[in-house]
């Protein structure tokens, strides 16, 4: 399956930017998992832009969770771009998912890591 519909990646910084858009859900969080980690494997920081995020279901919550847990693990900082309001957000706040990796805005997410 082509990640490309659901994410792009872009540099902000010293940070990889992995840009979400669209439903993430169980039909495709595995194969947008995949792509990431391929991607942000030898990355300095990582911020993820859930802005562009309609739908965000439980399959997303544990990706982001997994990807998280691995970047602590590997002394990397990360930063979800949330914005002010929104259906990522509100997902992540219900499932009490760690608020201080929330950014609202990704200039200053990326200013944050160095960027």
């Amino acid at each position: 399956m082509t990640t490309d519909r659901w994410v792009t990646f872009s540099r902000r910084g010293a940070a990889e930017a992995v840009h979400l858009k669209g439903e993430i859900d169980l039909a495709n969080a595995h194969d947008i998992g995949r792509a990431i980690v391929a991607r942000i494997t030898l990355a300095e920081a990582v911020l993820i832009d859930l802005t562009a995020v309609s739908f965000l279901d439980s399959a997303g919550v544990r990706l982001l969770d997994v990807i998280v847990g691995e970047l602590d693990q590997r002394g990397k900082p990360i930063r979800l771009v949330v914005g002010e309001r929104g259906p990522a957000r509100m997902t992540l706040q219900l499932c009490a998912f760690r608020n201080d990796l929330f950014a609202a805005d990704l200039d200053r997410a990326a200013a944050e890591l160095g960027g």
